[in-house]
């Protein structure tokens, strides 16, 4: 195996436009700068994920990628290249060393990897919204929730916390309208039916603690090799908006909590979203701005974000024009959409004057791409028609007692089995309804038959007093004095995608 240090980059595949077979590169130090990866369904996206994965890892770059179809598993046990891979690696100069990935295994339902979970203080009311498919004013209640439950120390943990948060909001609507605005009780119905719905698709599962840490994701092993994250998103696939929010989170913890380092000479992390269609179909605006807003940003943390989608024209223009990375797989224009799809996918390359581009993407076979990266200025690469490498890993998924072995040798093995319930909103809540009974009991349970007390005498008439009702400074002061040791920090925490209030 060549070193990949000794390399100018990720080693893509062969082209072969030009009089003489040129090797394609994705460049270490322009791979923070996003990507894209597109193609009809059977034309090979998987394996150039599979192949653009173990590459990072080689180098010691963390890679994190959700598995929707289960191939993507095959990374974890080494190759049995067949005569044809052989034969294509041959052609490519390029020796095949069958080997697997240091690979560790997630599942937010924690049955196919460790499980995953996040704290309902941690998504924020935006995602949680876009979780739940709520409407405007639904997402405004929603916002109010939040805000209760940091003003009054409510830490929400999972499901059960948001739900008595809510009721709890229900059942002093008047005082708080007051305050924030008017509180319909018919929008906290719907989200309590949307967090019904949320729980039978399997969600409570992803709401609690131990949460996941970044650490645990970002590791490079003592052989200098990246760890691959793969999260298994075979079931998760059925609750799109929670596996496109979870995503769109997990980015945005990235972007809150890894520090800024510029330009470096390999990303500290690549990020691979699948199916990345299913972020923005249907998407509002603000979650929109939000997307572009984080991949424009996180390039300077060392992050590189890569979607994989079935056609570019899923994403939206303001996103796809931060993704400087291109690797075009087949397309087939049969319908008036898909031709005007195929249209802009040929259009947004760098033209090269042996093909067109247009007929070059329909004529393309399995493992065949249009490939243009970035150069050393940054500027995209004339698009070259590419032969991709065959893998070292196997094709083809893990079985399920090879996952069971790699979990079970996995470093973060143990740490997010059990769940860790703690005092949170449920038993705060729960404990001042029982202490409110409990002072109400003497007064209810008084003795019967006794004689009435004496009436006291009235009291002196007093001298008038200073209104003790608090100035908006003093109820300022005292609020953020009283919650800044919770409070600040799970805003700091839930950054630019779950503020605690809207301004």
């Amino acid at each position: 195996m060549t070193d990949p240090a000794a390399t100018p980059g990720l080693f893509l595949g062969q082209s072969s436009d030009g009089p003489t077979p040129q090797a394609e590169f994705l460049l270490w130090n322009r791979a923070n700068r996003h990507g894209v990866i597109a193609g009809a369904t059977g034309t090979g996206k998987t394996v150039t994920l599979q192949i653009m994965a173990q590459g990072f890892s080689d180098m010691g770059v963390p890679v994190f990628c959700a598995d929707v179809k289960g191939d993507l598993s095959g990374v974890s046990q080494a190759g049995t290249p067949n005569d044809k891979l052989l034969t294509r690696a041959a052609g490519m100069d390029l020796t095949l060393t069958p080997r697997a990935a240091p690979t560790v295994f997630w599942d937010l339902y924690g049955q196919k990897g460790h499980p995953v979970r996040a704290t309902v203080s941690e998504i924020g009311p935006l995602l949680m919204a876009r979780m739940l498919d709520l409407n405007d004013v639904q997402e405004g209640v929603l916002t109010v929730a939040f805000h209760v439950a940091d003003k009054e120390g409510l830490l929400m943990l999972d499901l059960d916390d948001l739900r008595s948060v809510l009721t709890y909001v229900a059942e002093n609507a008047a005082r708080i309208g007051r305050e924030v605005g008017n509180v319909a009780l018919a929008s906290i119905a719907a989200i309590q039916r949307g967090l019904l719905q949320l729980e039978q698709q399997g969600g409570k599962a992803f709401f609690g603690e131990p949460a996941l840490k970044l650490e645990d994701i970002i590791r490079v092993g003592l052989d200098g090799k990246g760890q691959v994250n793969v999260l298994d998103s075979t079931r998760l696939m059925s609750s799109p908006r929670l596996y496109g929010a979870f995503l769109l989170w997990l980015l945005s913890e990235l972007f809150e909590q890894l520090p800024e380092v510029g330009d470096p000479d390999k990303p500290r992390l690549v990020f691979f979203f699948d199916e990345a269609h299913l972020l923005f179909r249907d998407a509002p605006r603000p979650l929109l701005e939000k997307v572009e807003q984080v991949v424009r940003l996180i390039r300077s943390k060392g992050v590189g974000v890569y979607f994989i989608t079935q056609n570019p024209a899923d994403i939206p223009d303001s996103v796809l024009s931060q993704l400087g990375n291109r690797i075009q797989h087949a397309l087939r224009a049969y319908t008036p959409s898909e031709q005007r799809g195929l249209k802009s996918a040929s259009e947004s390359f760098r033209a090269n004057p042996a093909f067109d581009t247009a007929e070059a993407i329909q004529a393309l076979g399995t493992g065949e791409a249009l490939v243009s990266t970035l150069d050393e200025k940054g500027a995209p690469r004339v698009v070259a028609r590419t032969m991709i490498r065959p893998p070292d890993s196997r094709l083809g998924p893990a079985t399920d007692a090879e996952r069971a072995a790699v979990m079970a040798a996995s470093p973060v093995r143990g740490v997010y089995d059990t769940v860790i319930d703690r005092d949170s909103a449920e038993e705060i809540l729960a404990a001042r309804h029982a202490r409110a009974e409990a002072d109400a009991a003497p007064v209810e349970n008084a003795p019967k038959g006794r004689a009435p007390a004496e009436p006291k005498a009235a009291p002196k008439p007093r001298a008038p007093r200073k209104s003790t009702r608090q100035t908006p400074l003093e109820a300022l002061t005292k609020t953020v004095l009283r919650t800044a040791g919770s409070t600040l920090t799970r805003e700091l925490l839930r950054g630019v995608l779950g503020g605690l209030k809207r301004r």
